[in-house]
């Protein structure tokens, strides 16, 4: 056992090594924006609601996207573990230095970066089950282009649909958990219906995965410039990419 978790932990260290570091640093604050940006409503109409978080999660799924392209599924998700895993520490150091007393009322600054235990329980669920599902289905659909897995059209359908489909399991399980679990025991009764998560969730993936289309791009051209330079040819050579 002791063995095991022993070789898990260098695997990560080499993993972490082997991913360049503007893509992991990108990543990890990509993931600590959401949370803090999420607590601002851009757009509210009905049951429908747009938060800041979507101002960067495209670039957390565009960053899990490149992972799996170069490294596969199982290295994406650890990456995305070791990404929740810092959003957590700067939770907490939030929460502690939201309950520090002070002189000055510091009241709005404490609601923002305090935050709800069940928000951040719902949205660390949400983002860990959209990852793993965001990164297998894209190293499935890419398996689908055996003859030229490295073309644009290949990159672009797996990027497309595993972000959909991910975004839509984040937004549907983090809606879930707030509105039909939590809000009707914190909120006063406050709470949506399953139609009304499944509607939100599909809205918000269409308006995340335009967000992808436009800057797929960007990832394209950093998997074939890793390809040709075989950036993490360490890690690659004992593990499938």
């Amino acid at each position: 056992m002791r063995s095991r978790l022993k070789n898990y932990i260098s695997d990560i260290v080499l993993l972490l090594r082997s991913v360049p570091s503007p893509i992991v640093t990108l990543f990890v604050l990509s993931v600590v924006l959401m949370n803090l940006l999420a607590n601002k409503t851009i757009y509210q109409r009905g049951f429908f609601a747009v938060d800041g978080g979507i101002v960067v999660s495209w670039l957390s799924f565009l960053c899990m996207d490149i992972i799996t392209k170069r490294f596969g599924a199982r290295a994406a998700t650890q990456v995305s573990i070791f990404a929740l895993a810092v959003n957590l520490l700067a939770v907490g150091i939030f929460a502690v230095v939201s309950i520090i007393p002070t002189e000055t009322d510091y009241s709005a600054f404490n609601s923002i970066f305090g935050g709800s235990w069940f928000i951040v329980l719902s949205s660390s669920l949400a983002f860990l089950a959209s990852a793993i599902v965001n990164n297998v289905s894209n190293a499935a659909i890419g398996d689908l282009f055996k003859d030229n897995p490295d073309s644009r059209a290949a990159y672009c359908t797996r990027s497309y649909v595993s972000t959909f489909i991910g975004q839509f399991v984040d937004n549907f399980v983090f809606a879930s958990l707030v509105f039909m679990v939590f809000a009707p025991i914190y909120w006063g009764g406050f709470s949506w219906t399953l139609p009304q998560c499944i509607t939100c969730s599909l809205i918000g993936a269409f308006l995340e995965l335009f967000m992808e289309v436009i800057f797929s791009p960007i990832g394209y051209n950093v998997c074939r410039r890793w390809q040709r330079e075989n950036v993490g040819g360490a890690y690659l050579q004992g593990h499938a990419a």
